[in-house]
């Protein structure tokens, strides 16, 4: 087998920002990251360790499945408030600490892993359910650059 291992790299499915925290992201067709920051028009900007979330759209297409009637029309890329949504590269497999590499030198490093809810989110009151609290990855971005959709990501 040439190339990287199975699941250390993929590509960005989808690129979502909101205006105000606790809401539905837009999927947009490229952002810009600040380091130490997050994403340029992203209410989470700034947001101490939690810059950057990140969702596998492997995770969403299993949750629409599992919610079925229920989903339709709602459990889509930006609907969990995550910023970067992936596809291919597998967010179970990685752990606090490891490094990420995106587009054009976009570096991100793996701060969390799952949160806790304090308040249900809007698909949660959609739908009776959320998988960022146990499939959630947040990160910290050490070198900004522009993402776009269909870019490469891959664990380093």
């Amino acid at each position: 087998m040439t190339g990287p291992a199975a699941g250390r790299s993929g590509t960005i499915a989808s690129l979502n920002i909101s205006p105000k925290k606790g809401q539905i992201k837009t999927p947009v067709a490229e952002v810009e990251l600040v380091a130490g920051e997050g994403l340029l028009e992203d209410a989470h900007r700034g947001f101490a360790h939690r810059q950057v979330s990140l969702l596998m759209i492997e995770s969403i297409e299993d949750q629409r499945a599992r919610l079925g009637d229920r989903a339709k029309g709602l459990i889509e890329p930006g609907a969990f408030a995550e910023n970067i949504t992936t596809r291919g590269l597998d967010l179970l497999s990685v752990e606090v600490g490891d490094e990420l590499a995106a587009g054009q030198g976009v570096r991100l490093r793996i701060t969390q892993i799952g949160k806790e809810c304090h308040t249900h989110c809007a698909v949660y009151h959609l739908t009776g359910d959320c998988i960022m609290p146990a499939l959630g990855i947040f990160c910290e971005v050490l070198a900004g650059g522009t993402l776009r959709v269909g870019d490469r990501i891959e664990k380093l």
